[in-house]
């Protein structure tokens, strides 16, 4: 089981990047999954997450980010999306996605590698 991230890269400030989170192995269903950030020598934060289409598919954002970052997810394809639009500077980091994976080992918190975003103003 693993969780592989893919879209990071550098852009412009104003411009946009779309990150991408796939869950692969042996998975009965995906609760909770989001993505999260980290800058050189802080703590891992939340950036955005996203609940399972049971629960509604309700939503949650670091106010940093709020009008201007859209996380979705596609269940069939376990998959999850950080939609990244006018970017700035200081949203430069490393992005982790996360998901709550229900395996035959039970509920396990997954985090993927991290894919470095570099805003350039």
């Amino acid at each position: 089981v693993q969780l592989q991230a893919s879209g990071g890269g550098l852009v412009q400030a104003g411009g946009s990047l779309r990150l991408s989170c796939a869950a692969s192995g042996s998975i009965f269903t995906i609760n909770n999954m989001g993505w999260y950030r980290q800058y050189p020598g802080e703590q891992r934060e939340l950036v955005a997450d996203i609940t399972s289409g049971f629960s509604g598919g309700r939503t949650n954002y670091a106010d940093s980010v709020k009008g201007r970052f859209t996380i979705s997810r596609d269940n069939a394809k376990n998959t999850v999306y950080l939609q990244m639009d006018s970017l700035k500077p200081e949203d430069t980091a490393v992005y982790y996605c996360n998901a709550d994976l229900v395996t035959r080992r039970g509920v396990v918190d997954y985090w993927g590698r991290g894919t470095l975003v570099t805003v350039s103003s």
